[in-house]
């Protein structure tokens, strides 16, 4: 039995006739008697009888009909739930970043997202590998994750927005003889040792396309994912690195400088399961996520 058997049931009960019925719901008077005949399927009682020309329910249909009702108002109860639920403005909405673009992007949603009526956030840091973060949208509503805006799509599995189209440059120490120049070459940073992430990270496929261009292996000599410590290696004359322009923390003994030759970008991604949409306070986060990374390459400017 299903959801429209029972109310066919019901309205019979209640109009006394297949034509009523028929009238009541639109449809033919055949396709009311079909769908009483596969409900009676199901059942090892009668549930209707003729009376005369007419079709009326059994002491069993009755009682039925009776359930009906409240296998009416119970679904009625769980579909109100449900869109309160999805319209719900200020629900829980959990959202996952990686170090740098937590450290960006999280104290604006922070303040972006406070007061009465707005989405209830859970934050949490996962710096995963790049093909490790579609994974994450099964435990968090969105996930923010990196990409080269030149590597491989998503899977289809997931929803993608990009929020930044992001400038990776060289740090150096403010010192260093190359800081100097306003735009570095491949040939001029493959001679000095370098900081860069562990293996599976997006950015080692840049590193990697430096070294090509400089026709030399670069001398990797510390691998570092989070760019605070990074920058700090790179103060203390550690050794150049890639960091992002615009999230990664400014620090007053680092500089930065473009880098020619060489397609240094990366996405910054917002990834989550189609139907997290659905509701309205994921829907909210995002939109905020938008005004973020709007200001984010703001400052820049």
């Amino acid at each position: 039995m299903d959801e429209r058997q029972l109310r066919i049931l019901r309205e019979l009960g209640e109009l006394g006739s297949v034509s009523a019925v028929a009238e009541a719901l639109h449809v033919t008077p055949s396709a009311i008697s079909q769908q009483l005949r596969l409900l009676q399927r199901s059942i090892p009682v009668p549930l209707t009888e003729r009376a005369g020309r007419r079709v009326v329910l059994t002491d069993a249909g009755q009682a039925l009909a009776v359930a009906a009702i409240k296998v009416e108002t119970a679904l009625a109860q769980a579909r109100h739930t449900i869109t309160d639920f999805v319209e719900q403005p200020d629900g829980d909405v959990s959202v996952a970043a990686f170090h740098s673009a937590a450290s960006a992007f999280f104290p604006l949603l922070l303040r972006g997202l406070t007061g009465p009526g707005r989405p209830r956030l859970a934050l949490a840091d996962e710096d995963v590998a790049q093909d490790r973060f579609p994974a994450l949208t099964r435990h968090y509503d969105l996930v923010l994750a990196h990409r080269l805006d030149h590597g491989l799509p998503w899977p289809r599995s997931v929803t993608c927005t990009t929020l930044l189209c992001e400038p990776l440059d060289v740090a150096l120490p403010a010192d260093h003889p190359l800081a100097s120049k306003p735009l570095l070459t491949p040939r001029e940073v493959a001679d000095q040792p370098w900081i860069t992430v562990h293996d599976g990270f997006p950015l080692m496929s840049t590193i990697e396309a430096i070294a090509g261009v400089a026709n030399r292996r670069l001398d990797i000599v510390h691998r570092i994912n989070e760019f605070a410590v990074v920058a700090e290696v790179v103060a203390a004359g550690g050794g150049l690195a890639l960091m992002p322009r615009w999230t990664a923390r400014p620090h007053p003994d680092v500089v930065l400088r473009p880098l020619s030759g060489v397609h240094a970008r990366r996405d910054i991604d917002v990834l989550h399961r189609p139907e997290r949409t659905a509701r309205n306070a994921v829907r909210t986060v995002i939109a905020e996520l938008h005004r973020a990374a709007a200001h984010i390459q703001g400052r820049d400017r």
